[in-house]
């Protein structure tokens, strides 16, 4: 049984950032109502960007907060922010595919798995744990609908 988890150290990493954001929106929203520093302006257009990515990164956060368990010809994919559990078997595994991208000379891989509701995950090697296991449990279940990465 697999069981593909988010990885702890990339979310103190992005709540980390978002208490930077948070701390950097209050500080110019307190410069705003005491000092009046720059001009008004700047406090809304600075406001404004801090505030969108705030929410992007909320957002990020709350969607790749599930847990996905790959085990008896099934796998079953649980949401706990939204509160449901989803259980497909594999052979309702339309396709699957792995991207591997070199970045800043570290390897990114990622793998899409869509099935036949038209419902997809996607599991990344840097953001959750024991994606070799899934991958290695999908080459061994699901090896039809693997989708070959074309080379150009």
């Amino acid at each position: 049984m697999v069981s593909i988890k988010p990885k702890i150290s990339t979310y103190i990493s992005l709540s980390m950032v978002l208490l930077v954001l948070v701390a950097g929106l209050v500080l110019i929203l307190r410069d705003f109502s005491y000092k009046g520093t720059f001009p008004l302006w700047f406090y809304l257009v600075a406001c404004s960007l801090i505030t969108l990515v705030i929410l992007m990164l909320l957002v990020k956060m709350m969607a790749g907060w599930r847990f996905i368990t790959a085990g008896k010809d099934q796998i079953v994919i649980r949401l706990p922010l939204r509160g449901s559990t989803k259980a497909y078997p594999v052979s309702e595994i339309l396709a699957w595919e792995e991207e591997t991208i070199l970045a800043n000379k570290r390897e990114f891989k990622q793998v899409t798995i869509a099935f036949q509701d038209h419902q997809s995950i996607s599991v990344s090697n840097h953001e959750h744990e024991a994606y070799t296991d899934l991958v290695s449990y999908l080459k061994k279940k699901a090896q039809k609908q693997m989708i070959k990465n074309k080379k150009a």
